[in-house]
């Protein structure tokens, strides 16, 4: 009996140790509750994410939204727009979205030229013509559809079947 307390002392020793070490939260940067209300205000898009953000992240745009005020309305629309679209994003395509903008630095110089251009190309266009982009790969506009099912299409040739051996 006397060999057990020992055992037993040194087991709840060792959770007691241990306990703090697993209890203690991650410092994940500031709560939402506890931003300012102009903070809330100018990051209310990522409202629903901010539990879910690392610290790193949580200061980056603790940072974009000291420097708001100070952004024209043209930029502000902007940084709402994008943290609305942000937002929007599944984990697995935020991820995409990360991988890309690392592998842009990667491309050179004269392609990243080029990209920049087809860029400030689609971003001139009216929005009509910018959703044509928005659709899936596989989808068909109205006008190729129309033009698809005017053309005949070719008779499939009948199977030749051999004759069963006799």
């Amino acid at each position: 009996m006397h060999g057990l307390a020992p055992m037993i002392a040194l087991v709840l020793l060792t959770a007691l140790a241990a306990a703090p070490l697993d209890a203690a939260p991650k410092d994940k940067g500031p709560q939402w509750a506890s931003l300012t209300a102009d903070q809330q205000q100018v990051l209310a898009p990522l409202a629903g994410e901010w539990g879910k953000l690392s610290r790193e992240q949580r200061v980056k745009w603790l940072g974009i939204a000291k420097r708001y005020p100070a952004m024209k309305p043209e930029s502000q629309k902007r940084v709402q727009t994008r943290m609305q679209n942000w937002a929007k994003l599944t984990p697995q395509q935020r991820g995409q979205a990360r991988e890309q903008y690392r592998n842009i630095g990667k491309i050179a110089p004269d392609r990243r030229e080029q990209l920049r251009r087809q860029w400030a190309e689609y971003q001139s266009l009216p929005p009509h013509e910018k959703r044509m982009f928005d659709v899936p790969p596989s989808y068909l506009p109205p006008a190729e559809r129309r033009q698809r099912a005017a053309t005949p299409k070719k008779k499939p040739r009948p199977a030749y079947v051999l004759p069963a051996p006799l």
